[in-house]
């Protein structure tokens, strides 16, 4: 071997041989859930930049009121599309005296009466904004209340100084040319070693072994997941758990809510039957372990699950079942109705909690809109995924409460640990019209107020 060569062959391990070292090390470390600390230490500092970063947010909004306070610009109301701007706004102009209302109304205009029909506008715009606040909002991304320097949160602020600006693209450097690559061959990494492990499992005979092995497996790989989305997950009450035989209820952001509680315990999954990138990992999963996969609009289907979810959690040595009662994800703000299915069964149910910190990453799924490929790469081009999981005290249904009840019970206690609005709406709204019960409950409830 020449000098040349010696020197590329040099050049070449310097360059390789870092990365893949790394990547062993994290891989590792992941395997026995141990950390350097290093993750944590990059939270502290991006806290630090998004604090900087309002700050000079606010200077700016009130450097921008300021100067329109001196110009004097006149403020006009927003118009509902297809009325008639003088009907329902009138000139508002900022002086230096104050605010001062332009009234240029008639008495021709006073003296023609009541009619009933003035009245309903303001009740169709009270009505959009009982919807708009109580339902929509929550199938949409969380608004956040101060910039974390993502251009998909925020189209404007990353040029209002120049110092905001060379942060926003340093931050911008690191995630998509630094962070994104690494995040993921690690992904790659667990998704692959998840598919494989399970295919080997799939040939073991039912027992103990195979049991520990598909316990082991899905422990490491979500563990390894959980490390390319740079996760900081924090988990409270660990002691209450779900246990072998019971059932695991908690409310849904996102497919990646599996991952989060799958790097602290081990389960069996219920819920409804995907196409695609997910339906692909449903059924590698399905050859280690008794998941039920189903379709919601089967009757047949759901008689099954719940004769299949009632023999499961009489085995006590079976691993607990997972179920996201809610049925369909929403914001990270919110938590809506718990399908009773579940809950009819019996058994011990075993409440969580999750909440997501949103400066980090938007980890909710509108899947109506992104595939679930094009959630998890906003994900992986997000700063982190921070989120706090608390496990609630084990429940059991009360002689004196029904199903129903029961699930409206545990869903209030998982609101209030979390801190989620507790609404009694059905998520299903985000892709269907609502049920003729929930219309009559709310046409005799305003019967009820104008009688």
């Amino acid at each position: 071997m020449t000098a040349e060569e010696l020197l590329q062959f040099m050049g070449l391990l310097i360059f390789v041989v870092p990365p893949f070292f790394f990547y062993f090390l994290v891989i590792g470390l992941a395997t026995v859930r141990r950390s350097f600390g290093v993750t944590k230490f990059y939270i502290r500092i991006l806290l630090a930049a998004f604090e900087w970063g309002k700050q000079r947010v606010r200077l700016y909004e009130e450097q921008h009121d300021r100067s329109s306070l001196v110009a004097g610009k006149p403020i006009r109301l927003e118009r509902e599309e297809g009325t008639n701007q003088e009907d329902v706004t009138e000139d508002v102009k900022t002086t230096s005296e104050g605010p001062t209302i332009d009234n240029r109304r008639s008495l021709q205009d006073m003296e023609h009466g009541f009619n009933l029909t003035d009245s309903m506008f303001f009740c169709k715009r009270g009505m959009e904004v009982i919807i708009e606040d109580t339902v929509t909002q929550r199938f949409d991304a969380e608004e956040l209340s101060s910039w974390n320097l993502l251009t998909r949160t925020n189209t404007f602020y990353e040029f209002i100084s120049w110092r905001l600006t060379f942060l926003w693209i340093i931050g911008c450097i690191l995630r998509l040319f630094i962070l994104f690559p690494f995040r993921l061959g690690l992904m790659i990494v667990g998704i692959g070693t998840l598919v494989v492990g399970t295919g080997i499992i799939g040939y073991f005979p039912d027992g103990r072994v195979k049991r520990r092995a598909n316990y082991w497996l899905t422990l490491t790989c979500y563990r390894i997941l959980s490390r390319a989305f740079s996760s900081v997950i924090t988990f409270h009450n660990r002691e209450n758990r779900a246990k072998g035989g019971g059932i695991c209820v908690a409310n849904h952001t996102s497919p990646i809510d599996i991952m989060i509680l799958g790097c602290d315990n081990c389960y069996a999954m219920i819920g409804q039957e995907q196409g695609g990138f997910m339906g692909f990992l449903q059924r590698a999963m399905l050859r280690s372990e008794h998941h039920i996969w189903f379709q919601r609009t089967e009757a047949k289907d759901r008689l099954a699950v719940t004769r299949r979810i009632q023999e499961h959690i009489e085995d006590e040595s079976k691993l607990p079942v997972l179920i996201f009662p809610e049925g369909t994800c929403i914001n990270n703000t919110s938590i809506m109705m718990f399908k009773k299915g579940s809950f009819e069964v019996g058994g011990t149910i075993y409440p969580v909690a999750i909440k997501y910190d949103p400066r980090f990453a938007d980890p909710f799924w509108n899947s109506s809109v992104q595939t679930l490929l094009r959630h998890l790469l906003n994900i992986l081009t997000s700063w982190a995924l921070v989120c706090d999981v608390w496990y609630l005290p084990p429940q059991r249904q009360r002689p004196d409460e029904d199903a129903a009840q029961f699930a409206k019970r545990v869903k209030s206690e998982i609101a209030r640990q979390g801190g989620l609005v507790d609404l009694d709406w059905d998520g299903q709204l985000k892709r269907e019209r609502p049920k003729l019960s929930f219309l009559l409950k709310q046409q005799e409830e305003y019967s009820r107020r104008i009688m």
